[in-house]
């Protein structure tokens, strides 16, 4: 008797490598990222122009190694100026040359969706998974803008793309960059809200702004699954 119970203890020890080993899958990721914030709009249309620090704190739910929501609380500073620019005192007035530079900073609350090019993640070489995989992404969000002459509050539609890599199995780098349109006109400030007198709608002549960001997460929370032979 003592024998079998011996025996199933080792049974037990070694199957439950090959449950809870490496190869697990997570249902959630938590992280941080940094990197640089610019503003798109009148003013400017020259990426990184401008740009500032940026700063984000991310929750993300894998539901498969090839799709994630990534919901994130991001903040971050630009900087601008209409030097060079010619702007019209008024519809139909003659274009003057106008300097107006700006600062500004936005925060963003924002939910987006993933779609990995090839399967993430690390495992048996069964299940096909690359430790490395490019992805892009699509979303929704809110954004909250202020500069030295007042604020503005709009929604904002993020479109991009990255590169995700797994350093190891429970933890995760990104690098991405993703252009968000907003429906505020006044990220560059209330002077700069129209300076042209077109019409606008939606995200149509509308400001936009831009994370180029480097991110570092952990997996937690282990999908449950069972155990195959």
């Amino acid at each position: 008797m003592a024998k079998r119970f011996l025996g199933f203890i080792l049974a037990v020890f070694v199957v439950m490598p090959a449950c809870a080993g490496d190869d697990l899958e997570y249902k959630w990721d938590v992280g941080g990222s940094l990197g640089l914030c610019y503003y798109l709009g009148d003013a400017n249309s020259t990426p990184l122009r401008g740009s500032s620090v940026m700063a984000a704190i991310n929750f993300r739910r894998n539901f498969n190694p090839r799709m994630a929501l990534k919901t994130s609380l991001s903040f971050g500073r630009y900087s601008g100026t209409t030097e060079g620019l010619y702007l019209p005192e008024g519809p139909g007035s003659t274009a003057q040359s106008v300097d107006l530079p700006f600062k500004g900073n936005v925060v963003d609350l924002g939910t987006q969706f993933e779609l990995n090019f090839w399967g993430y993640g690390m495992g048996p070489g069964y299940k096909k998974l690359s430790r490395i995989t490019p992805y892009m992404l699509l979303g929704f969000g809110l954004t909250i803008g202020s500069t030295s002459d007042g604020g503005c509050f709009g929604v904002n539609f993020p479109v991009g793309g990255g590169i995700k890599y797994k350093v190891k199995p429970r933890l995760n780098l990104a690098f991405e960059w993703s252009v968000h349109f907003s429906t505020t006109d006044k990220l560059d400030g209330v002077k700069l809200s129209d300076p042209y007198y077109l019409k606008s709608s939606g995200i149509k002549n509308k400001d936009a702004y831009s994370f180029f960001m480097l991110s570092l997460s952990y997996d937690i929370s282990p999908k449950l699954r069972k155990c195959n032979n």
